[in-house]
């Protein structure tokens, strides 16, 4: 307080309880979970932390670091159970690597409310996803009716067993990297393939063949009108994958696979095998893919990635801390009001 640090000195009850031979302390509501400080103080730490690291804050209010990710945990316990677990309708399911090694954990939104509603499970199979339904209740997981998710076959198994009535929607952006993946497999096919000026065009492209156009530089672009030049097959799968982002923009399922139809057409005669292997993985999921085209469908597919753009964020701003609840937490934490003060 203006400065100066103040301590209070108080006495608590400690009770001997005859039946279980147990000893018991006072509890007192204004005091944090931890005794040497208040609720209150907990709470303004808790507010500080959404602002700024926990360095910073440390630094701040001259506290250990370990000292502030606790009570930053009171602060966020606080906040999720003042939320509650929603009634969603429309829920985004995603996986985050929490550390090297595939070592997964699932992330479930509330697509209408904006935000991760539950963070869990061991890994990405079927039996980690059963995990959300179970917390989420037979109740509330009767109202899904739409699901945004990745091909993963263990999630579309667990949708399916827990919530049969959803229907799926395939997440665009999911789908746009494995024909990214399958622009960058052609592109180091090339470099194999050619040698001397040719194989130069190549080197180092990869960025720039990836992004979107206007994302790059002035420079970026001067490099991409040379590479696409320069190189006729990589032209040719530069211009269908950035061409393929339209079938979302198709109102009805005949027009989106009438589309779909043309591009697998303009396949033909390129050499382009790992499109080709990317058009069936397409043919094998279609159904999920045109639900999008359903009026009734229509969720911000762009809002799960935006959601888990933030989730990186947040994951690299937690680096170093062990404890896996804190960053549970923070996730789910990250995308609720912050609390009243006072």
């Amino acid at each position: 307080m203006a400065g100066w640090r103040i301590y209070l000195e108080f006495q608590r009850w400690r009770v001997n309880c005859p039946r279980c031979g147990g000893v018991y302390v006072e509890r007192l509501d204004w005091l944090a979970k931890n005794p040497r400080f208040t609720q209150r103080y907990a709470m303004h730490v808790g507010a500080l932390c959404r602002e700024m690291t926990n360095k910073a804050v440390a630094e701040l209010e001259h506290l250990h670091e370990s000292t502030v990710k606790d009570l930053d945990k009171v602060y966020m316990r606080k906040q999720v159970e003042r939320a509650g677990m929603p009634a969603p309708r429309a829920i985004g399911i995603d996986e985050i690597a929490i550390r090297k090694g595939h070592n997964y954990r699932v992330v479930v939104s509330d697509l209408e409310r904006g935000r991760p509603m539950w963070v869990g499970g061991q890994g990405r199979t079927e039996a980690d996803l059963d995990h959300f339904f179970a917390a989420l209740g037979s109740k509330k997981t009767a109202r899904i009716e739409l699901a945004a998710m990745d091909m993963w076959k263990p999630f579309r198994n667990s949708l399916a067993k827990n919530a049969p009535k959803a229907r799926v929607i395939f997440d665009k952006f999911h789908i746009m990297r494995h024909l990214g993946d399958a622009l960058d497999e052609v592109r180091r096919s090339e470099y194999r393939r050619l040698a001397g000026k040719d194989r130069a065009f190549i080197k180092g492209q990869r960025y720039t063949l990836l992004a979107h156009r206007e994302n790059l530089s002035h420079d970026g672009r001067a490099s991409l009108r040379k590479l696409l030049r320069a190189n006729k097959r990589l032209n040719v799968a530069y211009l269908l994958k950035e061409s393929f982002g339209q079938l979302w923009d198709y109102r009805t399922e005949g027009w989106a696979r009438a589309f779909f139809e043309r591009w697998k057409q303009a396949l033909r005669w390129q050499r382009l095998k790992p499109y080709r292997k990317f058009a069936k993985m397409i043919d094998r999921h279609w159904d999920g893919i045109a639900s999008y085209c359903h009026p009734e469908n229509k969720v911000s597919l762009g809002l799960v990635e935006g959601l888990n753009n933030k989730i990186r964020v947040l994951q690299r701003r937690a680096y170093g801390y062990r404890d896996e609840e804190y960053l549970k937490l923070k996730i789910v934490a990250a995308f609720l009001p912050p609390l009243p003060r006072g």
